[in-house]
């Protein structure tokens, strides 16, 4: 009988921690402040107590004394992630960063590789807090009451990804990270943003491959905005509407909410032409976020890296960009052409060095890649990085109502003079795979 209340104890425990929204936790040692949950070097993710790293080996645990909170932290020589078993929803996550007695540097990525905080560095004996607000989502469609009454149809690779997997999941980066604290609340008023699309959209989960969507969050202000990424790599209009991505979307858009489309690669590769269903399907999904009180935003699928004698970009997508243009006026919808935009910066960079944004690399750059890389459709994270500040500048130039939620990462983006790939920072993830997403 004790084996059974002991059993029942746990599984309640377990249970109510599932559906808890809220959390305090302290990062260090022995020592911890009133109200805040111990996690210490030891901490391995368990789904019992529901929280922990994935990994604690090159964890190391230091105190330097003093406040219980901001005295001591966690740190490690190589990514580490800290995961929490926590309902679908938006939170703000506040972080303080930092040595008391030491300065720190660390980047912030959410699930898979989503970019929150870069190399943000800490002054000696500076502590500092950071918000970041951070979707998770489940695969699950429910009704108001909570009862399920759909599931979005995963692929075989999605069932590895860090979303889909009702954990939130945080990745500290960088070249001497130093977390001293993480607390979470729900928040229910910002604006979400809802992206739709393929692989050039997509959170990529594996170095070296990376899109737009999961850079976007960066340049957006935290508890006002939060970024739903749900594409998928080698989707189509067709084929989001029958694995009921965007049913589950439906399900969750509010009143004031943004629906970003951008389709056209894999409906085009897959040999549809815009008349066989694209349009009629745009048009669908537009009138479907207005009655739901949304705002859609079609956004043009940019250039593939194809350069004619005059190093000029050569268009791969037929019509596919002209008739999101076509439909944006006859809709009147907002509109971010990428395509063009993309066309302007991949010529700003030219044959050569436009090579640099994509997923080029010798054979061995990565395990178990024997073949050299040569990917002229899908980016590595400095293109990632440049095509999600064109979205960015379209939004600004554009005064659309988003501009004013831009934050100050954004400093302005001139296509005709790209970012010089040295500059860029990104201290690279565990996760690598030589294996192309799916699409074209």
């Amino acid at each position: 009988m004790k084996n059974w209340i002991k059993i029942l104890t746990l599984f309640l425990s377990s249970f109510l921690f599932a559906q808890q929204t809220s959390f305090k936790f302290d990062f260090g040692g022995s020592r911890t402040e009133n109200g805040f949950i111990p996690v210490t070097s030891t901490s391995k993710f368990d789904k019992k107590t529901g929280y922990g790293f994935m990994d604690i080996s090159g964890l190391k645990s230091v105190d330097n004394g003093g406040n219980a909170l901001t005295g001591d932290y966690l740190t490690s020589d190589k990514p580490f992630y800290f995961s929490v078993v926590i309902p679908e929803g938006n939170y703000d996550i506040k972080l303080s960063l930092g040595d008391s007695k030491g300065t720190s540097e660390t980047t912030v990525r959410v699930e898979n590789r989503r970019l929150m905080l870069d190399d943000v560095k800490t002054k000696q004996g500076e502590i500092i807090e950071k918000i970041i607000t951070v979707h998770v989502k489940d695969s699950i469609i429910r009704n108001q009451n909570g009862v399920e009454i759909g599931i979005v149809k995963l692929k075989p690779r999605e069932r590895k990804y860090l979303h889909w997997d009702n954990l939130l999941t945080i990745e500290f980066n960088d070249k001497a990270p130093k977390v001293c604290a993480l607390t979470i609340q729900p928040n229910k008023t910002a604006k979400t943003i809802y992206l739709t699309g393929d692989s050039t959209v997509v959170d990529a989960l594996y170095e070296p491959w990376a899109s737009w969507g999961q850079m976007l969050p960066y340049f957006f202000v935290p508890k006002e905005v939060v970024i739903a990424n749900y594409a998928e790599s080698g989707e189509t209009l067709k084929a989001f509407e029958d694995r009921h991505r965007i049913d589950k979307i439906w399900n969750k858009i509010k009143s004031g909410d943004y629906l970003f489309i951008q389709f056209g690669h894999n409906d085009q590769k897959s040999g549809n032409s815009t008349k066989s269903g694209y349009r009629k399907r745009l048009k669908e999904w537009i009138q479907k976020a207005k009655q739901l009180g949304a705002n859609p935003v079609l956004v043009t699928s940019m250039n593939r890296r194809v350069f004619d004698e005059n190093d000029k970009i050569v268009n791969t997508l037929d019509d596919f960009p002209d008739a999101m243009r076509e439909i944006a006026k006859e809709e009147k919808v907002y509109f971010i052409d990428l395509n063009a935009m993309s066309k302007t910066l991949f010529e700003a960079m030219g044959p050569g060095n436009s090579k640099k944004a994509f997923v080029y690399y010798p054979a061995n750059s990565y395990p178990n890649q024997p073949n050299v890389l040569a990917d002229d459709t899908h980016f590595n994270t400095y293109g990632a990085y440049e095509l999600a500040k064109c979205v960015v500048k379209s939004i600004v130039d554009q005064k659309l109502p988003l501009s004013k939620f831009v934050s100050k990462n954004y400093k302005g983006f001139d296509l005709n003079k790209p970012d010089a790939v040295e500059t860029f920072h990104w201290p690279e993830s565990v996760f690598m795979e030589a294996l192309k997403p799916d699409g074209n």
